[in-house]
């Protein structure tokens, strides 16, 4: 029996074989599909290569800054317009709670004998023309307690209105950072199907030469078919935040489509007791509270002002026929409260005084929980982004090569190839799914203490 060996010239992308010594024809048949299968396997290994760089959409749009968008949505958003609008109206208020009460001007005419105007008015000595006015005296500091209160609810639609632009804000920030990883996604899915689809390709030229079988050729379809489910999914998560950004930033749903800018971790420089302290100076929702009792404590004196008596002066004067002299005359009187609405009044505003300061009491205890839940988060998220990028993927990439070699070296099966594939490609999308959280609690966290991040 005669041995064959086996010689390939590889010239560019072409491929050529070459029997030095012949034996038997199954020897030769045996060697070309050694060869076949050598060299389809060595074709794909360049183009193998893991995750390098950031995935981002494909689009020739170039990136919108999120400050940018920020300060779009301050300019152009609806709902801070409008709150805006309700605190400068409230500002008006005060001048108006703190005013005098209207004065009354009348004029008089009797006549006698007919009811025409001015009738009998030469020949009668009953007949009279007069003028007069008249005006309600408030309590002596009542009308500058009505401006006060007036005043301090002016100062909680401030913050309402400031609590308004941060939840937008917020809204904004929230939807940038879930499309960045959306587009981030996109990329990665894209670029990881090319790779699946080139680890398709050895595993079919294995099984036409008899060392791989039909089931992994299966697989790997199998599993370009889920990731184009990931790839249709994703886009229609894109097109949903998309519409929400338009919305928020004013913009028209066929105005050309925001573009983020990759994701990278910010640091997060503050303890938890120093943001728990920004909490009552810096919260709106916190501060709008605190004007509120406020309000109602300045409400509960003006209930007791209100026992006090009101005041009307008034003043007329009357001209009569011309032999008569004109008559002045001047009244003076006192308005009495009800004290039976009035108690009923203080009632009412003791207890809304009360609900008002349990209301500041659960609204700071909510927003403290919710900073130091937040805060956790934050820190929680730092330890698994360090893991990820450390430890997990980099250890995933290696073996995911090392199975590579294996299996082109026969020496692995292709269910532990894909399962380290699969490993690379979910590692590094839990890692951006991990990064945009991480910067989604930050968000949030600005709008709690209203502390500002690099």
């Amino acid at each position: 029996m005669k041995s064959g060996i086996c010689h390939r010239h590889l010239s560019g992308r072409f491929l050529t074989f070459q029997v030095v010594a012949l034996g038997s024809s199954a020897a030769i048949f045996t060697c070309l599909l050694l060869l076949v299968s050598r060299a389809a396997a060595q074709e794909a290994i360049p183009a193998l290569s893991l995750r390098s760089q950031v995935g981002t959409a494909r689009t020739s749009a170039p990136a919108s800054p999120l400050p940018d968008l920020v300060k779009e949505a301050e300019r152009n958003n609806p709902e801070i317009a409008a709150a805006l609008h309700g605190w400068q109206a409230a500002t008006h208020v005060p001048k108006q709670a703190a005013a005098f009460p209207e004065t009354q001007v009348s004029v008089q005419q009797f006549n006698v004998g007919s009811p025409r105007p001015f009738a009998g008015f030469s020949n009668s000595d009953f007949a009279y023309i007069g003028i007069g006015a008249s005006q309600d005296l408030p309590w002596p500091g009542r009308r500058a307690l009505r401006g006060r209160v007036a005043e301090l609810e002016a100062s909680s639609l401030r913050e309402d209105s400031e609590a308004v632009r941060r939840r937008v804000i917020e809204a904004i920030r929230l939807a940038y950072f879930r499309l960045a990883y959306a587009q981030q996604a996109l990329g990665i899915l894209e670029r990881n199907d090319q790779l699946l689809n080139q680890i398709q390709q050895i595993a079919e030229a294995r099984y036409r030469v008899g060392q791989g079988n039909q089931q992994d050729v299966l697989r790997a379809q199998l599993q370009h078919t889920k990731i184009l489910e990931a790839i249709a999914t994703n886009r229609q998560e894109q097109g949903q935040l998309q519409a929400q950004l338009k919305q928020i930033l004013n913009r028209p749903q066929t105005s050309p489509d925001v573009v983020a800018e990759p994701l990278t971790p910010t640091f997060l420089l503050y303890t938890d007791a120093q943001l728990l302290e920004r909490v009552l100076n810096q919260n709106p929702d916190v501060r709008a509270r605190q004007q509120l009792v406020q309000r109602q404590e300045a409400q509960v004196e003006l209930a007791h002002k209100d026992f006090r008596p009101d005041f009307m002066a008034s003043y007329m004067y009357q001209h009569t026929a011309s032999q008569f002299r004109d008559y002045y005359m001047a009244t003076f009187g006192i308005r009495l409260p009800n004290r039976g609405r009035q108690k009923a009044e203080l009632a009412e505003a003791v207890e809304n005084r009360e609900r008002a300061k349990r209301e500041l009491e659960a609204e700071l205890q909510q927003t403290l929980a919710e900073v130091q839940r937040q805060y956790v988060l934050i820190r929680q998220s730092e330890e698994r982004l360090n893991i990820y990028k450390g430890g997990l993927i980099p250890q995933a990439e290696a073996t995911f090569r090392a199975g590579m070699a294996a299996y082109q070296a026969n020496r692995q099966d292709f269910e532990t190839l894909l399962s380290n594939f699969l490993d690379v490609l979910n590692l590094d999308l839990d890692y951006r799914r991990e990064l945009a959280e991480h910067e989604s609690a930050l968000a949030r966290l600005e709008r709690l203490t209203g502390v500002t991040l690099p």
